[in-house]
């Protein structure tokens, strides 16, 4: 499997493409082309032409939550109707706002309905050969308990509970991708065990949403650092703070628009 970061806050010195506060991962399997979210606007797909992929070969879509900075750039792709399989949670297109303002995507259930074959699922999925979307997170570790991000469409608390991920069993262990970890790295990485029956994970990357110092990032790093990564790219959603926390414990990986990874 080949990972290509399409969109991320973060650019690469002497790399010119095109960042924003968003994430889009362009995934190759021996069958399928996957986008894995959209960013926040057509970022990706300028980016993807600068790098000659070509996104008219994606057969699927996978959403790892309905925040805009990450389904924003649907209202670009779908533009026109085209035969692509959008897999996410239920929740994924319900109205969201926050002091801001709208937060949730810019394309309602029915739009998107009307342009792609939808599939949504609070069940593990298998995306392609050896690659599986998780589902609806439980929570496993007790310091990661939700925390709700404005108000959803019934003006209720929204915990977010739409966010999932995509964990790729290697030939050496586990290979996580997330968007942002609202439902908390840990919570899915322990989840990833579970739904795969395998222990040893060998790599993670995407947004572990980790912003502000505390216990809750001391914590983390302490789990981070027990499970011996090798390969950790945090990204997106992870504050400069949190990722010297992370740098003094362990070897984390630069990330931005441009990066490719190989995963066997």
């Amino acid at each position: 499997m080949k990972l290509t970061v399409l969109c991320d806050n973060n650019t690469f010195i002497d790399q010119y493409y095109l960042g924003e506060p968003a994430l889009c991962f362009y995934i190759e399997t021996e069958n399928d082309r996957i986008l894995f979210d959209t960013g926040y606007s057509d970022v990706f797909m300028k980016n993807a032409k600068k790098m000659g992929i070509d996104l008219n070969g994606v057969n699927k879509i996978v959403l790892s939550h309905g925040h805009n900075d990450h389904t924003g750039g649907l209202v670009h792709y779908l533009k026109e109707k085209r035969n692509v399989e959008v897999i996410a949670h239920p929740d994924v297109f319900i109205h969201r706002e926050d002091e801001t303002g709208v937060i949730s995507s810019p394309l309602t259930f029915e739009e998107v309905g009307e342009r792609c074959n939808l599939n949504l699922t609070k069940e593990p999925y298998e995306v392609s050969r050896n690659l599986i979307y998780l589902g609806e997170i439980p929570v496993g570790c007790g310091f990661e308990k939700r925390i709700p991000i404005g108000k959803t469409d019934k003006g209720e608390d929204d915990y977010i509970m739409d966010d999932s991920a995509l964990v790729y069993q290697g030939t050496e262990g586990i290979f996580i991708i997330t968007g942002c970890s609202h439902s908390g790295i840990c919570n899915i990485i322990e989840y990833a065990r579970k739904v795969t029956s395998t222990d040893k994970v060998t790599g993670v990357i995407g947004g572990f949403h980790l912003l502000q110092e505390g216990e809750r990032l001391n914590r983390t790093v302490d789990y981070l650092k027990k499970q011996n990564i090798k390969e950790l790219y945090p990204c997106h959603c992870v504050s400069l703070k949190a990722k010297i926390a992370m740098a003094n414990e362990m070897k984390i990986q630069e990330t931005g628009t441009g990066l490719s990874i190989e995963i066997e």
